[in-house]
């Protein structure tokens, strides 16, 4: 993505880019969020387990934890950001993969390393979550976007025919690699924002039967993975011409996929309509792969952001918050989920891609250098001349974690996106032992026992349970009834703690609870 190079910048400048003034209209903000949830209709059973994509993309997460950045869960307590992911709803885990990422030399190129290796410890932990993966290919050894799809090093002398077999050969390894090592791999993306634009060739026909070879090696190594091609920007008007050629060219994959930054792309009215009239054509699955919003105008990591409010060239159309952010990724899913049947989820791009939070710049700029946490390295300018600063993220400020780590409530927005996989419930899921609240008195104490979870009494524990808790978290409710597990509070991890029981998490059993009747 263009948005990404923001590189080439002195380290003075970085604080304060963009400097031009972005049109935004809505105070901040500190009021409780409000989710509302997305329902898929017509849902196509065969793709994720009749599931839709509640996606995210980590592909910094193995260089950020080398660095020294932490995540926790919502109640402060540091824990693997795959297992937080997991509790709240999401699904899919799309990492980039690059070839060959550094200089020769032992020095990666920056970008969360996104080589092979690293990909594959990602799909692994992603696995174990019950995470399925997105292998993002995108044919070269550093950042791939509108601006550049520049070749990987050694395939840059090759001719057509040599780089096609090296376009195969290569997507053979990269999806045998990654399974062999653990990885679940759903889908594989042939490319990234291609925009008439892929490895070093820009005649679109040409790419097609580039694309073809990376196809090919796909389904001869297991014909149910999910192939998506992927291009950027549905407010050029260009989305159209690209799916005729790929259909003339009789391409062989599954989902016509594309970026959508409200902030840059146009209208969610033009995306629903431009990827619904694809769907309808020529019968293909569609999505979002990248999305993203600011909750805040904060800088985390002394690097700058690349959208704020003083940023250039956008459109802020929600408020700059937690709920701003919150309902700028719901609109996103509704919209998908209304392509007439063909909408088969979103992925967020980049939701933890944070600095070591309070330190110095000084101290940042080290460990982008050590451990390539950042957007850049500056080995990487001997691959790309652009590259003259390294940097951190321009993203933290657009993450789905505060600066420390801590999950922001932005993120429940995946807990609200159906349908989602319900349990059997049986008696031994809801019965366990019970406990007791005691008070001292001299009167005869008289109790009675609630079924924890079922919030609206109606005797089913179900998304309606959700919705009524929520109403009275909202409404500041304390009672003990809502206190689900076992804190002592009513609060946000009650919420999620629900939600986790309708999607059958093992450790999420509601108990029966013995109550004091005043």
């Amino acid at each position: 993505m263009k948005k990404k190079r923001f590189i080439a910048l002195a380290a003075a400048a970085l604080i304060s880019f963009p400097s031009a003034l972005c049109t935004n209209t809505f105070p901040q903000t500190a009021d409780a969020v409000n989710i509302s949830s997305v329902t898929f209709t017509n849902f196509d059973s065969r793709v994720n387990g009749g599931e839709p994509i509640r996606g995210v993309d980590i592909s910094s997460i193995i260089s950020l934890e080398e660095a020294g950045v932490k995540f926790y869960d919502d109640h402060g307590r540091e824990q693997d950001l795959f297992k937080t992911l997991a509790d709240h709803g999401v699904n899919y885990i799309r990492v980039r993969i690059w070839n060959e990422p550094n200089d020769g030399n032992g020095h990666t190129y920056g970008g969360g390393h996104s080589d092979l290796d690293t990909a594959a410890k990602i799909g692994k932990r992603a696995a174990q979550y019950g995470m399925k993966l997105l292998a993002d290919i995108q044919y070269s050894d550093f950042w791939a976007d509108p601006a550049k799809q520049s070749r990987p090093k050694y395939w840059q002398p090759h001719d057509h025919n040599k780089l096609k077999g090296e376009i195969y050969n290569w997507t053979s390894w990269v999806v045998k690699y990654l399974t062999e090592n653990g990885s679940d791999i759903g889908m594989v993306q042939i490319g990234n924002e291609t925009e008439c634009f892929f490895c070093g060739e820009k005649d679109m026909y040409k790419i097609c039967d580039l694309f073809s070879s990376g196809e090919k090696a796909v389904r001869d190594f297991d014909k149910n993975i999910l192939i998506a091609h992927h291009f950027a920007n549905a407010g050029n008007g260009h989305f159209g011409w690209y799916a005729q050629v790929m259909n003339e060219c009789k391409l062989d994959y599954d989902i016509f996929a594309c970026s959508y930054y409200s902030y840059w792309h146009g209208s969610l009215d033009n995306l629903r309509n431009t990827l619904t009239d694809i769907g309808n054509k020529y019968n293909k699955y569609v999505m979002v792969v990248e999305t993203a919003y600011p909750y805040t105008d904060d800088d985390g990591d002394t690097f700058g952001n690349s959208v704020s409010s003083s940023s250039s060239g956008c459109e802020l159309k929600y408020d700059i918050s937690v709920e701003g952010q919150a309902k700028a990724i719901t609109d996103v899913f509704q919209t998908i989920a209304n392509c007439n049947g063909h909408g088969i989820g979103v992925f967020y791009w980049e939701p933890a891609w944070l600095g070591v939070p309070d330190i110095s710049w000084e101290q940042q700029k080290q460990l982008w250098d050590k451990y390539g946490s950042g957007c850049a390295t500056i080995y990487a300018n001997d691959y790309d001349h652009d590259v003259t600063a390294s940097g951190g993220s321009s993203f933290d400020n657009q993450a789905l974690f505060d600066f420390h780590g801590k999950p922001l409530e932005s993120l429940d927005v995946f807990l609200n996106i159906y349908p989602q996989k319900k349990p059997v419930v049986t008696t031994t899921s809801t019965t366990t032992t019970a406990t007791t609240t005691t008070m001292t008195t001299t009167e005869p104490v008289r109790t009675k026992d609630i079924v924890l979870g079922d919030v609206n009494s109606d005797g089913v524990i179900d998304v309606f349970d959700v919705v009524a808790l929520r109403k009275a978290v909202l409404a500041g409710n304390k009672s003990h009834e809502l206190d689900l597990n076992g804190d002592n509070e009513v609060g946000i991890a009650d919420l999620v703690k629900l939600r986790r029981y309708i999607l059958g998490y093992a450790d999420s059993d509601l108990t029966y609870k013995t109550i004091i009747v005043k």
